[in-house]
């Protein structure tokens, strides 16, 4: 994390020299809003119901996770799902991108094939969503179609969106980029279906599951991991990691960060090649095929409560997703 963005979550710090920057942001940003949703910008029809499961602010609000959950709970209702993505990190070829067995994270993003491998749907990758929804519908002729992030993308229309707050770090100081964390303002909340909080204690929420570790090189589950080692990660925030580790007992020796979507390579642990590695899933997806066989990661589930698994089942069924009673 930068020493800008570290001022995100201060009283005070120097962020606030750029609030002509985040002045300019708001405005360039709501100009583009409007636009669209006066119908100056064209937005193409919806074909197919998308549900936009995004945040307000930027970096590890704890999306994924909730995309998987979304998306395997979908499938148990009967539905056919394409997951659509930015695939930040990633650059392919040509867009949009299907993500299939062999593509990398380098190609498609970290999030995209994880997402692929956990849940088993098509994955779409690409920067124009409207593009990636259109080859979705021709290829796949899907039921429903999740975005994971997008809320900002204008261009395209949307059923449903879900919108996810991190419970710890919430809006930060609570403006907009570059002087804050945020790429809307808090109003915006008004106009979305639903607010889930990841973690904390609000009405509509949901935690991270720990669901065991597992070795990077083959992806096998692992039942006796060593009680410490080096925590290696290059997530939005990774304490909420770090923290998770402890919990299952692990004692922390050294916390190794890069910036969210790092591209790994063997020697960035060089300095640890001894010692046991701990990273997360979204990690483990890139270093798989150089790791060792001391390298490990700690799955994690979304577990909404139970008034949030209502709430999403209704707002589905009102719009048309799921059938009611």
């Amino acid at each position: 994390m930068s020493l800008i963005e570290k001022s995100w979550y201060r009283p005070f710090g120097i962020s606030w020299l750029l609030f002509p920057f985040s002045l300019l942001f708001w405005l360039l940003s709501s100009l583009r809003k409007y636009a669209y949703q006066s119908g100056l910008l064209d937005q193409p029809a919806m074909m197919t119901p998308v549900i936009v499961i995004g945040n307000i602010s930027v970096g590890g609000n704890g999306k994924t996770p909730m995309v998987i959950w979304l998306t395997d709970f979908l499938k148990t209702q009967g539905k056919s799902v394409v997951v659509i993505s930015r695939g930040y990190g990633g650059a392919a070829s040509s867009y949009p991108l299907i993500v299939e067995q062999d593509t990398s994270p380098s190609q498609a993003g970290d999030e995209p094939v994880l997402i692929y491998k956990r849940c088993g749907v098509p994955v779409i990758v690409g920067p124009s969503r409207v593009q990636s929804i259109q080859l979705a519908n021709e290829k796949f002729a899907p039921d429903v179609i999740i975005s994971d992030d997008g809320m900002q993308h204008y261009q395209m229309k949307r059923a449903v969106e879900i919108c996810i707050v991190d419970a710890q770090r919430r809006f930060g100081n609570g403006f907009l980029l570059p002087m804050g964390p945020l790429r809307e303002t808090q109003s915006r909340l008004d106009s979305v279906d639903f607010v889930l909080e990841n973690g904390g204690q609000s009405d509509f929420s949901y935690r991270l599951k720990s669901a065991g570790f597992y070795r990077v090189s083959d992806f096998t589950p692992i039942q006796d991991v060593p009680k410490q080692g080096v925590a290696v990660s290059a997530i939005g925030n990774p304490a909420r990691f770090e923290t998770s580790l402890c919990k299952q007992g692990v004692e922390i020796l050294n916390k190794v960060n890069f910036r969210d979507h790092h591209k790994y390579g063997l020697e960035d642990f060089a300095a640890y090649s001894t010692q046991p590695i701990f990273m997360t899933e979204k990690d483990a997806v890139k270093c798989h095929t150089f790791a060792q066989d001391n390298w490990y990661f700690l799955k994690v589930d979304a577990e909404p409560n139970e008034a949030a698994k209502q709430k999403i089942e209704s707002i589905l069924i009102t719009k048309g997703i799921l059938d009611g009673l």
